[in-house]
């Protein structure tokens, strides 16, 4: 089944916190693809407001302060759930996800309960410390679970919405992204992974190394 001839409803969940500068532009180029999309604000307090069109296809969602993104994609999920959607999906709003890829995020789904974006064919241009955490938490997630983890910190993934119940996020930070993946083997859900390339600029990510490694430990040992 093609993309066009895709009539499910699908949603894309976009959590964003101080993104002014990429905000209209990801939305803008997801809109064609998806039949809602969920913004979801973690307490932004640039000119956020001042990017987002009129569509009738988008949904905004508010944190009054920032909580992180576990928590913030977890309310994006429930609000994809109380719409009765088929598939959710999830990619950044600082531009490194290429929605154009969503129409095979589509196609793959068919085949699993969950497809991962895996950026490893254009991992040359992911920063240094970026690319070594990525590789051990996948290692180590892949041993904690028993399946291959080909990129576990992507961000860029469609879920069947039918399994997201029973796998949204207790951690509220980027550990959550993982936490995920551990809920998924341990339901027996099946995990692919779709090569996608990821747009790299000047490294502004807001994963800062030792919250992100005290809760992925967290993740590894208490899940």
């Amino acid at each position: 089944m093609t993309y066009l001839e895709n009539k499910n409803k699908i949603c894309a969940v976009i959590p964003f916190f101080n993104e002014s500068s990429t905000l209209n532009k990801i939305i803008i180029e997801t809109i064609p693809f998806v039949d809602k999309l969920i913004l979801v604000n973690d307490g932004s307090n640039d000119s956020w407001e001042n990017e987002i069109p009129l569509s009738e296809k988008i949904i905004l969602l508010n944190h009054s302060h920032n909580l992180g993104k576990g928590s913030t994609l977890k309310l994006g999920f429930e609000q994809s759930i109380k719409l009765n959607s088929t598939y959710t999906i999830t990619l950044d709003a600082d531009l490194q996800h290429d929605p154009k890829f969503i129409p095979r995020f589509i196609e793959k789904i068919s085949e699993f309960d969950c497809v991962i974006g895996n950026r490893k064919k254009s991992n040359k241009r992911m920063p240094i410390h970026r690319k070594m955490s990525n590789y051990l938490t996948s290692k180590l997630l892949s041993l904690k679970t028993g399946i291959k983890i080909l990129d576990s910190q992507s961000g860029f993934r469609i879920f069947k919405t039918e399994i997201l119940n029973k796998i949204l996020p207790d951690f509220s930070g980027f550990e959550a992204e993982s936490e995920m993946i551990v809920k998924m083997a341990k339901n027996k859900n099946s995990i692919g992974f779709l090569e996608i390339p990821t747009i790299y600029g000047a490294d502004n990510s807001k994963m800062k190394a030792i919250p992100a490694i005290t809760g992925f430990l967290k993740v590894l040992f208490k899940v």
